[in-house]
């Protein structure tokens, strides 16, 4: 079985020496010792959960977890942190991070909550993991794949997750710059320019569902209406 992968990110040579020793044992881990090339590797490769000290060069931790919770919503974070106030834990806690530990930390403790985290967000996934219907089609998310009893379309791995962003606020406008933020990460021209794209392409997939319309709300945004 493949080893979850942890993004570990402390900039403690020791403690990251000792830590990443103890966790390779269960888990594939990344370590980092810089907070902005952290984020960076974050946008660039996958993780299943990330481990955040706070105090770091260049980008600290908080702005490490604000920046992930803008591009995923689920992936577990912990913090792991030598600031022992309580209102670093609640800010921690409300930037969307699932444990806050205070060093030292037990080991073991440690690696009972990463798994934990883990074991949540695998149901988590196995419940997006269901088709969705949509007129004559059926929609599976994590296989990409659009059918019919008419044909087979294997969809790009953004227009599905476009498609799925509609289907979960069906009849909903959603704002242009929340589409934008959650599949771009920014809602720079370009990345505008690109959904304008994408939109037009579902459109032209679900031209002959007369009960499925994806409705552009002029300055707002758009809406999936099915009747």
């Amino acid at each position: 079985m493949n080893k979850k992968r942890i993004l570990y990110v402390e900039d403690d040579e020791t403690l990251a020496f000792l830590t990443s020793d103890n966790l390779e044992q269960y888990f594939d881990v990344v370590h980092c010792n810089n907070g902005a090339i952290a984020f960076e590797l974050f946008c660039k490769e996958s993780f299943d959960l990330c481990v955040l000290d706070i105090m770091l060069p260049d980008m600290d931790g908080f702005e490490i977890a604000t920046e992930i919770r803008k591009r995923d919503e689920e992936i577990p974070i912990i913090f792991l942190s030598a600031k022992t106030m309580k209102e670093d834990k609640l800010k921690g806690l409300r930037l969307g991070a699932d444990d806050y530990l205070v060093k030292p930390y037990s080991i073991e403790e440690l690696i009972l909550k990463i798994e934990i985290f883990l074991h949540r967000s695998q149901k988590t996934i196995e419940k997006s993991n269901k088709s969705y219907t949509i007129g004559s089609y059926v929609f599976e998310f994590e296989n990409y794949l659009l059918r019919n009893d008419k044909e087979e379309l294997t969809l790009t791995e953004r227009e599905s997750a476009l498609l799925k962003l509609f289907l979960d606020n069906v009849n909903t406008v959603l704002k242009r710059e929340k589409i934008l933020t959650s599949l771009w990460g920014n809602d720079d021209y370009f990345s505008g320019r690109s959904l304008d794209v994408f939109i037009s392409r579902l459109r032209k997939i679900l031209k002959e569902e007369e009960k499925v319309k994806i409705e552009n709300i002029p300055r707002i945004g758009f809406k999936m209406v099915i009747d």
